[in-house]
């Protein structure tokens, strides 16, 4: 039976062939990925101490910073030869063309101290008093900046200002290489241009021969209780640990998509086993006739299922190779860092293989256990003539309680708030499509096949009959296209949902002309006051807040307040003003506040102005029970809490000036401020949406692998299906049918079976968009379900294109055989 085996794989190669490159393909992306994250991972082991060479003892910052007179106690204790404080924020640079320098900053204190100098100087020195800066080699080189050039930087604390450049570092593939420039100041002026108090953690270098656990036991004692101290290999593995953290997260999202491409591969393998096992009909009841049991047909079958895998794993994990230097290159173009070269490991190639042969071997086991059932007599008929088996009766009942239950899941999401009733209820309707495929998909192809029939007559009639009539095939060629085209679907409908969402809620709460945000942090100090200085400016309101006794406090400006209202209870909103407040309707029930009220908000009184209802999401992150808020105006809030800052400021023109006048005074005051930027409403929206665009972008390229992968199970169910009617076509040749029309009897064929797993997977995706949307409009926020038309038009058309492409390779070989030698084929 071996030897038989092995003869039968090599005389059927290229029937197995399309079967093989859905292997191939699903084994690649399990491979690409794991190259890809190997490589990333190596390279974050290997950079996650770079600026920790010379340390020996860090302690780290708890719920305050460190400040700067205890760095310099550390520095006094005995054993220690250099201790300086260290920060990472953001800032910002000035370029060459007076203009910020794009990208998000990364802003560093170095060490002055040269026992804790760790950065590799490419031209150059390291800052060693204030007033000096050094910056990445990159950006030097971009702007065309000179050493001993001054250099604007600006943060959180202030506009900015020149420092003079001393000097390049290298800092490519570290934790500090984001994209965008690097900036290295020392502690002083790090602290000052972060806006920052104190340091996140003081660095230690031990004098030669000191016991480090004694010198450990001494800086606990300066720094005191709630300021943990790390020996060398801690913060090594503090380091590690930070490096690697995103990478796991990234890790786990690739590899989920590589599971969905590696399920739509078994469905492809098992649908083609089951087809090339029925073809084979007649040669197993021989084999069972001369005295091969069903135990050694099933086994044989097995075996050529592990070796079919075997050899398209391999395959597929040279395909890997090429699909991790693409998903290196997919990465490196939206900034995030990437290893250097393809990282190829040894529990890579096994895990691909692996994974691979397991897949094909788990795929044939039950069209190999259902090929064994069938009775020498009864398969010595014709197999082409037989009746396909109809699904059971058990099937389609379960079938159709797994899909209701889905479906309940759906629609209880977005009544329950829950997120995984929305991954149960898709997982449940999926599985009630694959197990009611085979009445369902069929229904389907008469339905969408009825134009078609009108259109092109009898090929179109042909290719309907042809399609229905194995009711299992079809479903389970149509469904494997389900899973992927239903996963694009429910992002693309999802992301144009949250986009549609965000421009709603823009319009309806931001009412003015301008807005000013800070990049990747926080807007400085002083930023608000100039813009309030300036005459051509009539209202200028930075969004604050703050959690305080159990309520989220909120700066409001009175001009602006009733734009963010959906209701007003009690009292008039035009009394807001200083020394009085807008109770939330929440709030004001919990605690029997009423309009003329005394309050106390944080210490002070205040009465309440009116009590009012706001569809705003909280801000304070679940720290205050839902509609606990209260909002003072500007003035009030800034007294209260100076030293709270926002991350947004509106902005409206005085009366009588134009917007591009009030505009020429608000990029006046940014200039000065490179960690700002200054936005229209439709610049803030494209700014807030396109996150959603690239996050959509990645999704769709990754998933359109899974995609790919069905549609050569279309591709392969057709082409089998060619070669097992090869006597019908030669019949259907021999009385009339042209070539043309065989070729579009194919096409029509592929079509329908394609045109119904994309239907199927749209709905599916929808449905999963509609739950998620429910649950983000139950926690907060307007979303409501919005059609792509588009896209989803996109999605129909491409799978469409495909499987028009799909049937160019069954139709020739249909058309290949001559009518004669085909009339006679066995």
């Amino acid at each position: 039976m071996l030897r038989l085996t092995l003869r039968q794989v090599r005389a059927e190669g290229l029937r197995l062939l399309l079967s093989s490159l859905a292997i191939v393909l699903g084994v690649a992306f399990v491979a690409g990925t794991l190259m890809l994250t190997d490589g990333m991972r190596a390279g974050a082991y290997e950079r996650a101490g770079a600026f920790d060479r010379h340390t020996d003892l860090a302690a780290y910052a708890g719920s305050r910073p460190l400040s700067p007179a205890l760095v310099d106690r550390v520095r006094a204790v005995d054993g220690v030869a250099a201790a300086a404080g260290e920060l990472t924020g953001t800032a910002g640079v000035v370029g060459a063309d007076g203009r910020p320098v794009l990208g998000y900053a990364v802003l560093a204190a170095i060490p002055t101290e040269p026992a804790l100098q760790s950065y590799d100087v490419v031209a150059g020195r390291l800052p060693q008093r204030a007033g000096e800066l050094v910056l990445d080699e990159r950006t030097v080189a971009g702007q065309r900046f000179v050493l001993g050039a001054p250099v604007s930087v600006g943060g959180a604390g202030g506009a900015a200002r020149p420092y003079t450049l001393v000097g390049a570092v290298d800092v490519a593939g570290t934790n500090r290489d984001v994209g965008g420039p690097f900036i290295g100041l020392t502690g002083a002026d790090a602290l000052v241009v972060g806006g920052e108090r104190g340091y996140g953690r003081i660095m230690v270098a031990a004098r030669p021969g000191v016991d480090p656990v004694a010198l450990a036991d001494r800086v606990r004692a300066v720094v005191g209780p709630g300021v943990p101290v790390r020996d060398r290999a801690a913060v090594l593995d503090a380091a590690v640990a930070e490096a690697v953290r995103d990478l796991r997260q990234f890790e786990l999202l690739l590899g989920t998509f590589a599971a969905v491409a590696v399920v739509v591969a078994g469905f492809v393998i098992a649908n083609t086993f089951a087809i090339v096992l029925a073809q084979r009909s007649r040669r197993t009841a021989l084999l069972r006739l001369v005295g091969a049991t069903r135990g050694q047909i099933y086994r044989a079958t097995l075996v050529e299922a592990a070796l079919t895998g075997l050899f398209a794993s391999v395959l597929g994990v040279l395909a890997g190779l090429a699909l991790s230097a693409g998903l290196g290159a997919l990465l490196g173009g939206t900034g995030a860092p990437v290893a250097d070269g393809i990282t190829v490991t040894a529990r890579t190639v096994l895990l691909s293989v692996g994974s691979g042969v397991l897949l094909t071997v788990l795929a044939a086991a039950l069209p190999a256990w259902q090929g064994t059932r069938v009775a020498p007599v009864a398969a010595l008929t014709d197999a082409a003539t037989r009746p396909a088996r109809p699904a059971g009766r058990v099937r389609l009942a379960v079938g159709a309680l797994i899909l209701a239950a889905g479906v309940a899941a759906l629609l209880g999401a977005g009544t329950t708030g829950q997120v995984p009733l929305v991954a149960a209820g898709g997982l449940l309707a999926f599985g009630g499509i694959v197990a009611f495929g085979p009445v369902l998909v069929p229904a389907l192809v008469r339905v969408l096949g009825a134009p078609l029939r009108a259109l092109f007559g009898a090929p179109a009639t042909l290719a309907v009959a042809n399609a229905v009539r194995n009711p299992r095939r079809v479903a389970a060629t149509a469904t494997a296209m389900v899973i992927g085209i239903g996963l694009v679907s429910s992002f693309v409908v999802g992301a144009g949902s949250v986009k549609a969402g965000i421009e709603r809620a823009v319009d309806a709460r931001v009412g003015v002309d301008f807005l000013v945000t800070g990049i990747g942090g926080e807007l400085p100090a002083r930023l608000v006051d100039e813009l309030a200085a300036r005459p051509e400016l009539g209202v200028v309101h930075e969004q604050r807040s703050r959690v305080t006794d159990g309520v989220e406090v909120r700066a409001a400006h009175p001009a602006l307040v009733r734009r963010t209202l959906s209701a007003v209870d009690a009292g008039d909103p035009g009394a807001f003003g200083p020394g009085s407040v807008l109770v939330h309707r929440e709030l004001a029930a919990a605690r029997g506040w009423t309009v003329g009220t005394t309050v106390t908000v944080a210490g002070r009184p205040f009465r309440v102005a009116a009590v009012v209802a706001d569809d705003r999401p909280a801000t304070a992150g679940g720290r205050v029970p839902t509609g606990h808020v209260v909002e003072l105006v500007d003035a009030d809030f800034g007294r209260l809490f100076p030293a709270e800052r926002g991350y947004l400021a509106e902005i409206d023109p005085a009366d009588g000036v134009s917007p591009d006048v009030a505009r020429s005074a608000v990029e006046s005051v940014v200039t000065r401020y490179p960690t700002v930027n200054v936005l229209d409403q439709a610049a803030y929206k494209r700014m807030l949406t396109g996150t959603v665009d690239l996050v959509l972008g990645f999704v769709t390229v990754l998933l359109g692998l899974a995609v790919v992968i069905s549609l050569v199970g279309v591709a392969n169910t057709l082409s089998l299906s060619v070669v097992e009617r090869t006597r019908e076509t030669a019949v259907l040749r021999a009385v009339g049918l042209s070539r043309a029309g065989m070729r579009a009897a194919l096409a029509v064929e592929a079509v329908l079976t394609a045109l119904v797993g994309t239907v199927l997977g749209v709905a599916l995706g929808i449905a999963v968009a509609a739950g998620a949307m429910a649950v983000v409009a139950r926690v907060g926020g307007d979303f409501t379900v919005v059609l792509p038309w588009g896209r989803l038009g996109l999605i129909v058309a491409v799978a469409v294109l495909a499987a028009l492409l799909a049937s160019v390779l069954p139709a020739r070989r249909a058309l290949a055989r001559p009518v004669v030698a085909a009339l006679g084929a066995d």
